[in-house]
């Protein structure tokens, strides 16, 4: 019977969730306030750098001229 890969795969799991459940295991890490201002700092340089871009693509927009406004205008 191919039933050995199954059971090969549900023991790894089973003994993978005690790992992670394990009382002992869980309180390791850093502290989430570390993380949560590493997170803000990179959320605020994500804002910057979207404005600087939006920026100069309007400089960009800008510099095209106007339909009809060409030497051969209206």
């Amino acid at each position: 019977m191919p039933l050995t890969p199954f059971v090969v795969v549900a023991s790894y799991l089973v003994a993978r969730w005690q790992e992670l459940t394990d009382p002992a295991e869980r309180d390791r890490g850093d502290s989430p306030v570390s993380t949560a201002v590493i997170v803000a700092i990179l959320a605020v340089g994500a804002v910057a750098i979207a404005g600087a871009i939006v920026a100069v693509a309007q400089g960009w927009v800008d510099l095209i001229p106007e339909a009809g406004s060409g030497p051969d205008g209206p």
